[in-house]
């Protein structure tokens, strides 16, 4: 077979995971693609401010409206809970299919499962957010509606981390 070196390239320049997609990776993905478009700030000033104001109720002379403090109260809850609702729902879509194989390459990024393959090309990302945990790869969208998760804990090899923050350097700017 005739293959002029080009399996060697692909390999050289391709990082695989292989990983089962959990809750916590899309609420990591939820809580990166927050920071960037600073939503994490006014989801925490809207619930300090109605703590405050259920707190003011509570104090106040003559006694709080129970209906008030409640109110101030659900509001705080929903701020609080709306990315981890909209991370069980992803997870109502992607976990039934099993198990990802994700490969990162020159050209972009492909997932693939037992039922549908993704294939993403480097121009439809703004740039890439590491955590602790994971690379959050984020769309150019002006909402940042898609995004893609890549946990860490699905490469085969400490050195792959390293292989994978080149190839993102050389395609995405880190944000």
């Amino acid at each position: 077979m005739d293959h002029q070196g080009r399996d060697i390239i692909q390999a050289a320049e391709s990082v695989e995971l292989t990983y089962r997609p959990a809750r916590g990776d899309v609420l990591a993905g939820f809580r990166a693609r927050d920071r960037v478009r600073r939503l994490h700030v006014l989801r925490w000033a809207v619930m300090t401010l109605f703590a405050g104001f259920a707190l003011l109720l509570l104090v106040a002379p003559g006694g709080p409206p129970a209906g008030n403090v409640l109110l101030c109260a659900l509001v705080v809850l929903f701020v609080w809970a709306v990315p981890h609702v909209q991370a069980h729902h992803v997870m109502r879509v992607v976990g039934w299919q099993g198990e990802y194989r994700t490969t990162v390459t020159g050209a972009g990024v492909s997932a693939a499962t037992e039922h549908a393959t993704l294939t993403v090309r480097w121009s439809l990302l703004r740039g890439y957010r590491e955590t602790r945990d994971h690379v959050v790869l984020l769309s150019r969208d002006p909402g940042i509606l898609c995004l893609e998760v890549l946990p860490k804990r699905g490469l085969a090899a400490p050195d792959d981390m390293d292989r994978l923050r080149d190839i993102l350097d050389r395609n995405l700017r880190r944000l």
